[in-house]
């Protein structure tokens, strides 16, 4: 579902992603699937359950660099990269999918539907990087949190698991701190301050947007960087 955003793929290509040889897993939450400075042997994509890329400093602080939902690949460039430069973790229980390099490398050869699809989940990727470095410079950290909750709820609407303005979001306060890079305390009065002026509900992992228009104001946000309405031409 979420590869076709990138381009039309054809039946056979349907047929080519749905039949490959691949492992599937069930991970339990907040176990790494691959650490900084493993050898990639595999790519990853997530299919149920919410994984992150993340980089821990010296002194043990955690930097989240992005949320992975059900359709997103961990990373489809480490399979030519010689060690892994971050680690990727489950945040709640997830079923993964392990696809080889070989794999990769013949989806590249020889379906270029599917590889203008890969190239543009790749670009999407950078598109949401960009974003995040963006929000931490720029915006403030209630501006941060609302624009985040409205980047998740229409990703997760792309693949068909969330509402028009909710969605299943069981993340701690914790991980969206090291996500926007702000302590704990602070994203606690963060989520605060957004609930008082009715913003969010958030309770139970459920995050509910009472006016989705209305967040998307608040954090200006534009859904124009994660490039789910363009259609990319056929090779």
């Amino acid at each position: 579902m979420k590869l076709e955003r990138g381009a039309d793929l054809s039946e056979a290509d349907k047929r080519t992603l749905e039949t490959l040889s691949a492992r599937t897993r069930e991970v339990e939450a907040r176990q790494d699937l691959i650490q900084e400075g493993e050898r990639p042997e595999v790519v990853h994509l997530v299919m149920s359950g919410l994984a992150c890329r993340y980089k821990v400093l010296p002194d043990g602080k955690r930097q989240i660099l992005a949320f992975l939902v059900p359709g997103d690949f961990c990373d489809l460039h480490v399979a030519i990269l010689g060690f892994m430069d971050h680690s990727i973790c489950t945040l709640t229980p997830c079923t993964t999918v392990a696809i080889s390099s070989e794999t990769i490398a013949e989806l590249a050869l020889n379906h270029p539907r599917i590889t203008r699809a890969l190239w543009w989940a790749t670009l999407v990727d950078e598109g949401v990087l960009r974003e995040w470095l963006t929000g931490m410079g720029q915006r403030s950290s209630e501006a941060q949190t609302a624009h985040l909750f409205c980047e998740l709820l229409v990703r997760l609407q792309a693949v068909g698991l969330a509402a028009s303005n909710s969605c299943y979001l069981p993340l701690t306060q914790n991980e969206l701190a090291d996500a926007l890079g702000i302590s704990p305390v602070h994203m606690n009065r963060t989520l605060q301050q957004l609930r008082t002026v009715g913003l969010i509900v958030l309770a139970k992992g459920m995050l509910t947007v009472p006016d989705v228009a209305r967040l998307q104001a608040f954090a200006h946000f534009n859904p124009n960087y994660l490039h789910l309405l363009r259609r990319a031409r056929q090779a």
